[in-house]
């Protein structure tokens, strides 16, 4: 048996014994806040807590060797998303890249990885009163088994990796991706929505990735698994570190994906000011997109009083809520609101000359899509989390519990900031005190999820 397999079984052995898992500290709990809205206005229910696991314990248990020294970073990052494992208060999430941050340097920020050898994960956690349990945890690998790493990919494509304080660079790596959304697929298998490629990973049950499909020309090579160019080309114009982010599974098993900010299409001027941005349809049995959507954001000033940048503005949630119907999170940092879009037919632009880069002015350009004979998805508010107490910000993963129940989920960024004060002069973590926690929030019976 290989140390791989070795300490993923270890992992399980700890679980089924209902004690903590091994070399991981005793996670932590905090007290329950509960919404004091009264009437039928959306309210929290039930707040719980990750406890402080430190990061390198985390990772060797599953893979070991690979993370010689954490930096005193603990496990964080696992609200990129949250899906339903079946049993009630049972979760799939999954860890973004690691943990990383940005420091300038000569007038130019440079993006850090304070721990390289961290690999992502699909970890399974529960609600349990007041605190966030870690029943399991899967590395994602590549077809020999090796981490996958959360590093950059390709050089000019992508941010340029380097050390802790920004003064080594690092190598890049084509099978490191940035998980950001997750879905369960029903013969036991994940996919994963990555901001790198973008792309769409098909992950096996054991973690291994099975497929990774990339946009067109996009040229990824040296990957230790299958590299397949299915989707448009003109997702190779996406905006540095904001690729796909949401990831819904449709119940007849199509996926649908979003591009988290609008495409810089024809630059990228053009796509921090554009309130457009994407959702594809893919299906795993064509293994091809089949659809594609046009997505207005609201004013970066209505989704978010206290900004006035529409660059702010971010999709990071799908859930699927019917046959053809979506739950969309738009957010920034600090406000989110959760909408509801019906897919059809008619709002189909797949192969159309808004996917051509070459189209003047592009649909990023538009003004009014509508009048240019665009058929942007049309939308209905359900809930302005930003006007619901007791929640935190970032929040980067939705699932729906019942009919009028939702649980969300933060990203913490592993406790990181950025700048030179992240880490102290021993190199060790400035933590920022924001914790990963799991929010219950019920909504009115009127809000038609």
């Amino acid at each position: 048996m290989s140390p791989h397999a070795v300490g993923r079984r270890h992992v399980h052995r700890s679980v089924a014994a209902g004690v903590p898992l091994a070399l991981l500290a005793a996670l932590v709990a905090s007290g329950t806040a509960v919404g004091s809205s009264s009437g039928d206005a959306p309210r929290v229910t039930r707040t719980a807590t990750l406890g402080d696991i430190p990061l390198g314990a985390f990772s060797n248990a599953l893979l070991p060797g690979t993370v010689d020294n954490d930096r005193g970073v603990d496990l964080g990052g696992i609200g990129s998303d949250l899906y339903p494992a079946g049993r009630k208060g049972e979760f799939w999430t999954v860890t973004d890249r690691g943990p990383n941050g940005q420091i300038p340097v000569d007038g130019k920020k440079r993006r850090t990885f304070p721990v390289p050898g961290f690999d992502p994960a699909i970890v399974k956690i529960r609600v349990s009163g007041d605190t966030v349990k870690v029943l399991n945890a899967i590395p994602i690998t590549t077809s020999s088994g090796k981490p996958v790493t959360g590093l950059s990919n390709q050089k000019g494509r992508d941010e340029a990796p380097y050390s802790y304080d920004a003064k080594t660079p690092l190598s890049y790596n084509p099978n490191g991706v940035d998980t950001e959304g997750i879905v369960r697929a029903k013969d036991g298998s994940f996919w994963l929505a990555d901001e790198y490629g973008p792309s769409l990973v098909h992950v096996s049950a054991r973690g291994r990735v099975l497929t990774r499909y990339v946009p067109k020309g996009l040229n990824l090579t040296g990957a230790d698994y299958p590299v397949v160019e299915a989707l448009p080309s003109i997702l190779l114009h996406r905006k540095v570190n904001r690729g796909f982010e949401g990831l819904a599974q449709l119940p007849g098993g199509d996926l649908v994906v979003a591009v988290q900010s609008p495409l810089s299409v024809p630059d990228q001027d053009a796509g921090e000011a554009s309130p457009t941005t994407r959702l594809l349809r893919f299906s795993p049995k064509k293994r091809a997109v089949t659809a594609e959507y046009a997505y207005r954001f609201d004013p970066v000033s209505v989704v978010d009083p206290g900004e006035d940048n529409p660059s702010e503005l971010k999709i990071s949630s799908v859930v699927a809520v019917g046959r053809d119907r979506l739950l969309v999170e738009e957010r920034t940092d600090k406000a989110a609101r959760l909408q509801v879009v019906k897919l059809g037919r008619g709002a189909d632009l797949l192969g159309g000359k808004w996917d051509d880069a070459t189209t003047s002015p592009s649909l990023e350009q538009l003004d009014d899509p509508a009048a240019s004979g665009v058929p942007v998805l049309r939308k209905r508010l359900v809930v302005d989390l930003g006007k619901v107490e007791g929640l935190p910000g970032k929040i980067e993963g939705v699932a729906r519990v019942d009919h009028d129940t939702l649980a969300l989920i933060n990203d913490n960024d592993f406790g990181m900031t950025d700048g030179e004060g992240a880490f102290d002069d021993q190199g060790r973590l400035v933590d920022s005190g924001v914790e990963t926690t799991v929010t219950y929030v019920r909504l009115p019976r009127a809000s038609g999820i």
